[in-house]
C-alpha cells in the first residue's frame, strides 16, 4: 500500500500539479455486517452462530489531495479506530457426551483501524459535482474475552464509489464501500470467523 501511494504521488507531481494541499473530513454513516462463527470446526461437537449487524458509526480524517488535469487524487487517513460489531453471550456443556466443556461467558469486539483510502474525485459537469472512486486498506483487530483462546488480526482491501458536490473550500460526499470477506482463526485452531462488511458513509470535508 505505502509503494502504491509512493508511486501515485510521484506520478501527480511528474505530470504538474495544479492544486495540493491538506485537510480534515469528518464522517457518519451505517455499516453493515454478516458475520459467522465455527465452533470445534471439524468435530461432532461443532456449533455454528451467525450474527447481521447494522450500526451507526462516527469518525474523522485527514487528508492529502492534488488536482491533475482536473481530476482530484488524494489519499485520506482516518487515526481513530472504528467499530465494526461486538456481541457476547454464555454457554455451557450441554451434556455428558460432550469431550470439550465449553461452559463460561464469551464476548467479542472487531474494529477498523488504520484505515487508508487511495481516492480520484472526477468531475461530472458544471456546478463543482464530481464522482468518487477510491480503494480502501484497513486492518480488522479483534479485542474478545474467550475462556480458550483469541483471534488474530487481519489485513482486508476495499473498493468505494460515490458522488460529492465541491464548493470553495468545502466537498460534501455521500459514498458506498463494500469490503473484501474477513477471515479470522483462533489460535486454539478449533474456532473461526468469517464476516463481510459494507458501509455508506456522508462525508463533509474542509481543505487548506
Amino acid at each position: 500500500m505505502k509503494k502504491f501511494v509512493a508511486i501515485l504521488f510521484s506520478t501527480l507531481f511528474l505530470n504538474g500539479v495544479a492544486h495540493a494541499g491538506w485537510g480534515v473530513s469528518f464522517m457518519t454513516g451505517i455499516l453493515s455486517s454478516e458475520g459467522t462463527e465455527t465452533e470445534n470446526s471439524g468435530s461432532r461437537e461443532s456449533e455454528v452462530n451467525t450474527k447481521d449487524l447494522h450500526e451507526a458509526f462516527y469518525g474523522a480524517s485527514l487528508y492529502y489531495e492534488a488536482e491533475v488535469n482536473g481530476i482530484t487524487y488524494g489519499v485520506d487517513y482516518v487515526p481513530l479506530k472504528l467499530e465494526i460489531g461486538s456481541g457476547s453471550r454464555s454457554d455451557t456443556t450441554s451434556d455428558g457426551n460432550e469431550t470439550t466443556s465449553d461452559t463460561g461467558s464469551y464476548s467479542a469486539e472487531a474494529n477498523v483501524e488504520h484505515l487508508t483510502t487511495v481516492y480520484a474525485n472526477i468531475p461530472t459537469g458544471a456546478g463543482g459535482w464530481y464522482g468518487v472512486l477510491g480503494v480502501h486498506y484497513a486492518e480488522i483487530t479483534s479485542d474478545e474475552s474467550l475462556p480458550n483462546s483469541t483471534y488474530g488480526d487481519e489485513k482486508v482491501f476495499g473498493a468505494q464509489v460515490g458522488f460529492g458536490l465541491k464548493q470553495d473550500n468545502l466537498k460534501y460526499e455521500l459514498s458506498y464501500s463494500d469490503f473484501e470477506d474477513i477471515s479470522l482463526n483462533s489460535t486454539s485452531g478449533s474456532s473461526s470467523v468469517e464476516a463481510d462488511a459494507d458501509a455508506l458513509t456522508l462525508k463533509i470535508s474542509y481543505g487548506f
